[in-house]
């Protein structure tokens, strides 16, 4: 919800999605898509920050995953749950995950061939 709402006021078509390798392990992962409010469950970020006093997050479960991530480079070398996560949260975000950090190293990134930073970048190098 919040991300989603960053995205829209800032005009954010792509998100870098940062320490997915520190999710590896969990049993299960949980994405915040609304809020329970004393208004009863809102999922669009208020003009009201008052609403948000004592709201209780309202989470989608999703399986995590086992594989390490550590180190990957390749969006399809992945395991299938975190693939997942990301097309998920970029369902819910409304912005594609076009940048995915797998590792504190700065070669431990994925940039996603379909993606404006991938076409950014290539026409950098030319």
């Amino acid at each position: 919800m919040v991300v989603r709402y960053s995205a829209r006021i800032n005009g954010l078509d792509a998100i870098a999605l940062t320490k997915l390798d520190v999710l590896d392990g969990l049993a299960e992962v949980k994405l915040c898509t609304g809020y329970d409010t004393a208004a009863g469950t809102i999922t669009e970020f208020p003009a009201d920050l008052g609403l948000l006093a004592g709201a209780a997050p309202v989470y989608e479960t999703l399986p995590g995953w086992s594989t390490p991530t550590k180190g990957v480079t390749s969006f399809d070398r992945l395991p299938k749950e975190a693939q997942r996560y990301i097309r998920r949260l970029e369902e819910t975000s409304g912005a594609a995950c076009a940048i995915i950090s797998t590792g504190s190293d700065r070669t431990e990134t994925i940039v996603r061939s379909d993606s404006t930073v991938a076409e950014w970048l290539a026409g950098a190098g030319r």
